[in-house]
């Protein structure tokens, strides 16, 4: 299992996407999924996600 599990909506290439079939998306790989994006990258190289970079929240609030 995941050591430690990465919050994928805390990361700023993490998107919603508009198909229901794959609703999680990944700017970083450029891939969408029915699971969490950090889960499909875990699951196929056995690595925690190497692209992950947290959402500036600040820039929201402007």
């Amino acid at each position: 299992m995941i050591a430690e599990r990465i919050n994928c909506r805390k990361c700023k290439y993490y998107y919603i996407t508009w198909d229901a079939r794959m609703p999680h998306g990944c700017k970083a790989f450029g891939f969408k999924t029915r699971l969490f994006p950090s889960v499909v990258v875990y699951q196929s190289s056995g690595q925690t996600c190497q692209g992950y970079a947290e959402k500036n929240q600040n820039a929201k609030l402007k």
